[in-house]
């Protein structure tokens, strides 16, 4: 078995060694299993689990205070299963493969996905909260209300995965309001907090790929709203050249359908490697925005970035 992994594209962390620790526990656990589908489940919910990362456990809070997880998972044979939306689960990428197993469906979302999750022995009602995002929550002066007074809201706030006051503004983690506003303004964005948005794992035994992202989502979006993680080809692709898992600004990454876009690169005969740097730079030239990407073929790994940093873990067994 042969698995990567990363934590998310963005800032540089904190807390690099700790973290890197975890990624490289997640991916020996991933590798020991016996075949890819549960190596990149088993690598992700120990991530999931961990509250360094965007997923599950101190995942980024949307609009309406709540804390929603989204995942999907692919294999090579192009089945897939995603869930978005969903309040209260943990290990979103559980659901997801559950989808993937036991429905007719590639995607299920909101309050029936986190129904079909209790029935397929997902842990739910999971309090997602971290102290630090709890925090950053109860100091945002959050409106109530209707949508549109929402948008009005977090018209300058949305993007932010991290409240790092060493990161740049406009550099898709930060808003631009920060460099602006009065300094108890800011109170709400000071707490330090995981500055990588979305998890993700490929893997491979030699004959078939899996991929899997999984995510918190991103800061004070408005409440409802899924990004790219869930959306096949967008956060996550497979096929028999191999399998990827993307990162970073979400709206831009479905936009040009990043994962397969790189995958295609694969198709087309390049290395894994070859595949993630050519995928990065059409990216950055496209949308002008941060992203990040793992990915795995028969040969070898790949992984690229246009971010400060991306931590990633590989292994094989």
């Amino acid at each position: 078995m042969r698995i990567i992994l990363h934590g998310g594209a963005g800032g540089i962390p904190g807390e690099p060694e700790p973290r890197q620790a975890v990624l490289d526990d997640a991916a020996d656990a991933g590798a020991s299993e016996p075949d890819p589908l549960s190596a990149v489940e088993t690598a992700v919910r120990v991530l999931e689990s961990d509250h360094r990362f965007n997923a599950g456990v101190g995942g980024a809070v949307q609009s309406d205070g709540v804390v929603r997880t989204d995942a999907g998972v692919m294999l090579s044979d192009r089945r897939a299963g995603a869930a978005s939306g969903m309040e209260g689960v943990e290990h979103a990428v559980s659901v997801a493969r559950a989808v993937l197993e036991d429905t007719p469906h590639v995607l299920l979302t909101g309050e029936p996905a986190v129904d079909f999750a209790a029935d397929a022995g997902v842990e739910t009602g999971v309090d997602l909260f971290t102290d630090e995002t709890r925090e950053r929550w109860e100091n945002a002066d959050a409106p109530e209300g209707s949508p549109t007074e929402h948008l009005a809201w977090l018209a300058d706030r949305f993007g932010g995965s991290t409240s790092d006051p060493t990161a740049e503004a406009g550099d898709g983690y930060l808003p631009a309001r920060e460099e602006t506003s009065a300094s108890s303004d800011r109170s709400a964005h000071d707490v330090r907090l995981p500055g990588h948005d979305t998890v993700g794992a490929v893997a491979t035994d030699g004959e078939t790929f899996a991929s899997a992202t999984s995510t918190g989502g991103r800061w004070f979006a408005l409440a409802g709203r899924v990004g790219d993680v869930p959306q096949i080809g967008s956060g996550f692709y497979a096929s028999p050249a191999g399998g990827a898992s993307t990162t970073g600004a979400g709206e831009d990454i479905a936009r040009v359908t990043l994962a397969r876009r790189a995958v295609g690169h694969l198709e087309r005969g390049c290395d894994a490697q070859t595949a993630a740097d050519l995928a990065i730079e059409e990216f950055g030239e496209l949308t002008g925005s941060s992203a990040g990407i793992i990915l795995l073929d028969d040969e070898g790994f790949g992984s690229a970035y246009n971010s400060d940093g991306m931590q990633t873990s590989t292994a094989s067994k």
